[in-house]
């Protein structure tokens, strides 16, 4: 795997009320190429613009690439780093108490996608110095303001 192109993805989530009118940013980075995917969705939440942020950027890798991921959300890295999805999908997306697992459908797709990499994950700090981070935060306010944004169908009230 030594040979693996190396991408950076930063992502970010965003809601205006959780729930609410969401959004997520994401700007990947190759060598000197940038990219920047946003959208968003008329009623979802937070947690769930973060994982679609994740989603996204992993769908637009082309091929199998040595990753590394950055986010804000510890949500996110702690699942993914101290084996907390593994055990949701094993427990058939039940937690430990025996309550479903919040946002399987996302965490089952960000499975599905990072199987094909190598994944580190890193946690940032939110609204800081890291430009990537930033403008991820950007694209996402900006994508939960939309006009006409459409229905995330995962989302459960």
């Amino acid at each position: 795997m030594a040979d693996l192109p190396e991408v950076e993805i930063y992502t970010d989530g965003a809601c205006s009320g959780n729930p609410g009118p969401g959004g997520y940013g994401v700007v990947l980075r190759y060598g000197n190429h940038l990219k920047e995917i946003s959208g968003g969705y008329a009623q979802t939440t937070n947690n769930r613009m973060e994982l679609m942020a994740v989603i996204e950027g992993l769908r637009a890798l082309k091929r199998p690439c040595r990753v590394t991921i950055y986010t804000d959300s510890r949500y996110i890295v702690d699942a993914m780093t101290r084996g907390w999805v593994r055990r949701w999908q094993a427990n058939s997306w039940r937690r430990e108490n025996g309550e479903p697992a919040k946002n399987a459908d996302l965490w089952q797709q960000i499975l599905s996608l990072a199987g094909k990499h190598r994944i580190t994950w890193v946690w940032v700090k939110g609204h800081a110095d890291n430009i990537y981070n930033n403008r991820c935060d950007q694209l996402a306010v900006e994508a939960s303001r939309r006009a006409s944004l459409p229905v995330d169908p995962g989302f459960q009230a």
